[in-house]
């Protein structure tokens, strides 16, 4: 990822029961917000290898296809496969057992089609993880 946004949380839960949340995707709408559906279109070794999401943020309503790449409980990392707004999409989830919990650190790099300021960008960015991470937060302790 060349010009990516990062962030981390800590969460009171082990790296497993975190990273049973995050591949929980029919649970999504509830947590996320912005998901509306979800239809995992592949699996391989009981985990989503490519996931259909609408998502819906007001303004902003697409659908995207994103293939996903696990590392056990560690990370997982996923990739655009197609959308209709987006050029690129690519991210990850990092799980370290620390003390009190699970470090969470969301990465994400977007790339629309419609042209846009880098820093616009990288503050849309930041959006979308501090509302994932404290979305996922109150998912897992909750």
């Amino acid at each position: 990822m060349a010009e990516h946004t990062r962030s981390s949380i800590t969460i009171a839960a082990t790296p497993a029961e975190v990273m049973a949340v995050i591949a929980d995707f029919a649970a999504y709408p509830a947590w996320t917000g912005e998901v509306k559906e979800v239809e995992v279109l592949e699996s391989t070794e009981g985990r989503a290898a490519q996931v259909r999401l609408l998502l819906d943020a007001g303004a902003i309503r697409d659908e995207h296809v994103l293939a996903y790449t696990w590392d056990g409980d560690r990370e997982v990392s996923w990739t655009l496969v197609k959308s209709q707004m987006l050029r690129s999409l690519d991210g990850s989830y990092a799980l370290a057992a620390v003390k009190g919990g699970t470090e969470v650190t969301y990465q994400l790099a977007v790339d629309v089609k419609i042209p846009m300021l880098g820093m616009i960008k990288r503050k849309a960015e930041k959006v979308i993880i501090d509302r994932a991470l404290a979305g996922l937060k109150k998912r897992v302790e909750g």
